[in-house]
């Protein structure tokens, strides 16, 4: 099993504990990458592959997503047929 694999396994089992490090890390198996938002752009972080959009707010002060973050990004990914 790839590394893609587990951790979009371990997503879909919607954990608790799942990082904004493991997101960036399957996010990026997928070809998308964090666009800088500019100097203000405090917590609120893109992913783009180029066409696509993916916005979040990344946790704070833990590195831990909101069960509601990893819910979304289930749907968002299904809805663009990755998953």
């Amino acid at each position: 099993m790839s590394k893609r694999d587990k951790l979009l396994e371990r997503l879909m089992s919607r954990p608790k504990d799942f990082t904004f490090d493991e997101l960036a890390a399957l996010l990026g198996r997928f070809g998308y990458y964090i666009k800088k938002s500019g100097k203000t752009g405090g917590s609120r972080v893109t992913f783009t592959d180029g066409d696509d959009y993916l916005r979040l707010h990344k946790p704070h002060p833990r590195n831990i997503l909101k069960p509601y973050q990893v819910n979304n990004i289930i749907v968002s990914l299904k809805e663009r047929g990755l998953i």
